[in-house]
């Protein structure tokens, strides 16, 4: 009960931190966001009406949260609709600020990046309670279960069309290639500072191998079920190079998400172990990760 209660409370808080990141930092510097958003906010600066990207936002967030209910899980698409539904109350009651002046001579490259971390951090917060704030990220969240990626690659590739049309949009509404470069190169920026944000503070589908170096491995064994009984591993035996005493490699593959929890764990169970642990890639999908909600 009390966990739910603090999964909801960081929700609410992603959906409040995301509306003001569009609100006040993205939408002002008139950059491409991504996915659907990207369309949405393209269209609201060609048509220079706020409303426009809402009632857009509004309707694509419903068609993506009715695929997250049946592709990703029921949970997963309940949270979601929670934070969806606090970002467009927000962006439709917050007043209206200006911090800073979003020409590029100015204050837009302070727009964009403080934007980009706002956003990563929402999304971040919103994925941590197993929900998101819609969008690519429902998306981000499918195909990172599917393919065991970081869910901040999955926004990147979703900017390519969404950027592709906005960038279209600018090109018809100002006739300006200098205009259209400048869209892009701020749009970019956006993109990595809210994707890098969000794989930084959310390790989910990001994998490690994590190996330990003991005299018992039974220990180091039973240390790796009982925190993760879902997990395996492997045990290999050695001899110390110096001491010619015999040692066992016990080694797993987790994400780090888990890490933290698992080496508590080890070390509790086998305080007189050595671990270490570093990051992998092209695991195989048959690789199991505990779904999202």
């Amino acid at each position: 009960m009390i966990k739910n209660i603090k999964d909801y409370i960081f929700i609410l808080s992603g959906g409040f931190i995301y509306a003001v990141a569009l609100k006040y930092f993205v939408l002002p510097s008139k950059v491409v966001l991504t996915g659907t958003e990207g369309i949405a906010s393209a269209l609201s600066y060609y048509y220079e009406n706020y409303t426009v990207f809402i009632v857009l936002y509004t309707v694509f967030q419903l068609v993506l949260l009715l695929f997250a209910f049946f592709k990703v899980s029921r949970k997963f698409a309940i949270r979601s609709f929670f934070t969806v539904a606090t970002i467009i109350l927000f962006l439709a009651f917050l007043p209206e600020f200006y911090f800073a002046q979003p020409e590029p001579q100015n204050e837009r490259i302070i727009l964009v990046l403080f934007g980009g971390l706002l956003a990563g951090v929402a999304k971040a917060l919103a994925f941590r309670s197993q929900g998101s704030t819609g969008d690519e990220d429902i998306l981000g969240a499918y195909f990172a279960m599917k393919y065991l990626k970081p869910v901040g690659m999955i926004a990147v590739v979703a900017a390519v069309g969404s950027t592709l049309f906005g960038l279209l949009m600018d090109y018809l509404k100002n006739g300006d290639f200098e205009s259209l470069v400048n869209t892009l190169m701020y749009t970019c920026i956006y993109i990595f500072a809210s994707s890098e944000t969000l794989n930084n503070l959310y390790r989910k589908f990001q994998l490690t191998m994590f190996t330990v170096i003991t005299r018992d491995h039974h220990k180091t064994g039973k240390a790796i079920r009982d925190a993760f009984d879902h997990r395996t591993f492997t045990v290999q035996a050695g001899v110390g190079g110096h001491s010619e005493q015999p040692f066992s490699m016990v080694r797993t593959i987790i994400t780090k998400e888990e890490l933290p929890r698992l080496i508590h764990a080890v070390e509790e169970g086998d305080p007189d172990c050595f671990y270490y642990h570093h990051d992998i890639e092209g695991v195989s999908k048959r690789y199991y990760i505990t779904p999202i909600g």
